[in-house]
């Protein structure tokens, strides 16, 4: 496989996963796919060196966020994007302090993910002053905080904030962790 521009792909939605892989060998990299940290790192294992990665943030009952730390530790020049269906201010900061160089909220396209590789310094001329976060928002990132820290654990998440096991179980059924 060409080390050049091999990409690996962390996801554990198969189809996900096999969308991406086609669209990035249509781009010409070379593609692994893991979906799991075990099998990311017997990928690692084996010898392979990608220059990219895409990590899904919600992997099973996991964090991606210890394949961003075991792929950082491979290659600290690697390009590693964080992709999530639950974004949050929390799992941002702890994925770039992990080494990520981007984090994307899903759905985002290849064209965003492989515009995201090319980044590697911030943007000093963002706009500082967006839209005021809604209540809803900042409980969700109050939960899903609480879900980081506990590494995805329901019941102890539950416990630290304060709310019966099953009330967050339907508040997370609501917003799906995908």
């Amino acid at each position: 496989m060409s080390e050049g521009r091999l990409l690996v792909i962390v996801e554990d939605d198969a189809a996900f996963a096999r969308t991406l892989r086609r669209s990035f060998e249509r781009r010409g990299y070379a593609v692994l796919s893991a979906a799991s940290h075990e099998e990311l790192t017997a990928l690692l294992q084996e010898g392979h060196r990608p220059g990219y990665a895409v990590v899904d943030l919600k992997l099973g009952g996991t964090s991606g966020l210890a394949c961003v730390k075991a792929l950082r530790a491979t290659d600290a020049a690697m390009s590693i994007v964080v992709l999530t269906g639950f974004a949050s201010i929390g799992t941002t900061v702890e994925a770039i302090k992990l080494g990520a160089s981007y984090y994307l909220a899903k759905p985002s396209s290849t064209d965003d993910i492989e515009a995201a590789f090319e980044r590697h310094e911030g943007d000093p001329t963002a706009p500082v002053d967006g839209r005021q976060s809604s209540i809803k928002t900042v409980e969700w990132e109050h939960i899903h905080q609480a879900l980081v820290e506990t590494d995805f654990n329901i019941s102890e998440a539950a416990r630290r904030l304060g709310m019966h096991r099953r009330t967050l179980a339907r508040k997370l059924e609501k917003r799906r962790l995908r």
